[in-house]
């Protein structure tokens, strides 16, 4: 039992706690993960899209003479980035890795690293 879990307020009361505890039944069968072209994009589309709307959010509050609409324009463009990055969509996963199974891994040897015994010496003049 991990940390968060023993010392939560809803396992203090009796109650088991765990992510399964707030996911609907058929949440085990979604796939949690992204690739890593598809973390690298999340990354460069976020990056982007927080530039852009830093910008906008400025050139708003400043035209308008407003703090409020520039906070407001870019806590909106956050909400969006977030909404577009931090889910795993689909397009995130168009590079998936093939693991080797472990009955093919025992297959094939693990190749094996050489070490020479020959140091090269360091000529002085």
């Amino acid at each position: 039992m991990s940390y968060f879990t023993q010392n939560s307020l809803l396992s203090f009361l009796g109650y088991p706690v765990s992510l399964q505890t707030f996911l609907p039944l058929s949440a085990p069968s979604l796939h949690f993960t992204m690739d890593w072209q598809g973390q690298k994009l999340a990354e460069q589309i976020m990056q982007i899209m927080l530039l852009v709307f830093a910008v906008t959010a400025f050139v708003a509050g400043y035209v308008l003479g407003s703090f409020q609409m520039m906070v407001l324009v870019y806590a909106g463009g956050v909400t969006l980035t977030g909404l577009i990055t931090i889910p795993n969509w689909p397009f995130f996963n168009r590079h998936p890795l093939n693991w080797l199974d472990p009955s093919e891994a025992e297959k094939h040897p693990k190749p094996q690293v050489t070490v020479s015994s020959k140091k090269k010496g360091f000529k002085r003049n």
